[in-house]
């Protein structure tokens, strides 16, 4: 795939897996591409030997990446940011950037989550530290998408969604290149709520592979939690089409079945009888999924949604419930009909 581009600086803050894969993406693309992390030692490798051990072994970073531990440098004069730290690190990035920052920006967020206690998105959450003469545009990129195989130019497909589709379009022709196809979705709401509660599905999935119960048991979740996903998120505004596509089914399936899914890992260590400060110790790496259980617990209870495998999960996480047990409650929950879900689903839509 040929796109006409000219080269541009671009800042990628988030020297992790995703963080370094999406530089080498943008690098590939002929873009000078700054890779800020706040470790200095691993910027020094990262500049020495163009390689990111820790995160993605045996991969050789594009000479076009250059990292800095400065932030103040990294954004200097750049029009563009990816946002690639964890959820819970972006309120404290985005007050550092409000320091150096005096022109507008455009911020791509790529990670996948929910703020408990303020239940609010990770857009909104830019929106409330960014002064408004700060911000150009916000454009989220989410999908189906392991690091290890982007880093790898393994055929992989995402999507980009805004408020304003011109600044996702702009982002599209960014990233898209023959082993990175980017579609567009005006969908900003749905776009983000799959992509952040399907880290809770892959949890779940993960303890029942631990528990050893096989592909029945994580067909059933995969099914049962996308009508989990969609009956919230429509009940927030979503489009319940865009849960059938990259940002719902497809990233689902690939985080509930896939060794490179933390949250999948993290959930397997639970289903094998590790309990959870041992199992984020061992995981070395932030798991999304335990932070958006509580917050996707909250959103059920403020929008009187049914969201029973979220429940579950909460119950193991945070109520000490053991994983047998709650799998035996979800089995032994009143019978229903499978259309209901489909037809509360649809009559939200037809409303909003």
């Amino acid at each position: 795939m040929k796109v006409e581009r000219k080269p541009k600086d671009v800042a990628v803050l988030g020297a992790g897996s995703w963080g370094t894969a999406l530089a080498m993406v943008l690098a590939d693309n002929g873009h000078h591409t700054r890779l800020w992390g706040h470790n200095p030692v691993q910027i020094e490798e990262i500049n020495r030997s163009q390689t990111n051990q820790k995160y993605l072994p045996n991969i050789s970073l594009p000479k076009l990446v250059i990292g800095y531990s400065d932030l103040s440098e990294a954004i200097n004069e750049v029009e563009t940011i990816i946002l690639a730290v964890p959820t819970k690190a972006i309120r404290e990035v985005l007050k550092k950037i409000v320091q150096f920052r005096k022109e507008p920006l455009t911020i791509v967020h790529v990670s996948k989550g929910i703020e408990p206690d303020t239940l609010l998105r990770i857009s909104e959450m830019i929106e409330e530290e960014m002064p408004l003469g700060l911000l150009k545009d916000i454009v989220v990129l989410s999908g189906p998408s392991h690091a290890e195989e982007v880093s790898l130019r393994h055929p992989t497909t995402v999507t980009v969604s805004a408020k304003n589709m011109e600044a996702a379009e702009q982002i599209q022709d960014l990233f898209i290149n023959q082993n990175f196809r980017v579609y567009t979705n005006p969908d900003l709401v749905g776009v983000e709520i799959g992509g952040a509660l399907k880290n809770i599905i892959a949890l779940a999935a993960g303890i029942s592979d631990g528990l050893g119960y096989g592909d029945n048991a994580k067909a059933a979740l995969i099914t049962r939690g996308l009508a989990e996903i969609a009956r919230l998120g429509a009940k927030m505004g979503a489009r319940p089409l865009t849960f059938s596509g990259l940002t719902g089914i497809g990233d689902l399936i690939v985080t509930c079945t896939s060794v490179h899914s933390r949250n999948w890992r993290a959930g397997n260590m639970l289903g094998k009888g590790h309990n959870l400060e041992e199992v984020l110790d061992k995981m070395g790496m932030v798991v999304e999924g335990v932070r958006t259980t509580k917050a996707a617990y909250q959103l059920a209870e403020k929008y009187d949604v049914k969201m029973p495998i979220t429940t579950a999960l909460y119950g193991i996480l945070f109520s000490g419930i053991e994983p047998k047990d709650a799998v035996d409650g979800l089995m032994k929950r009143r019978k229903t009909h499978e259309m209901e879900d489909l037809a509360d689903i649809l009559s939200l839509n037809s409303a909003n």
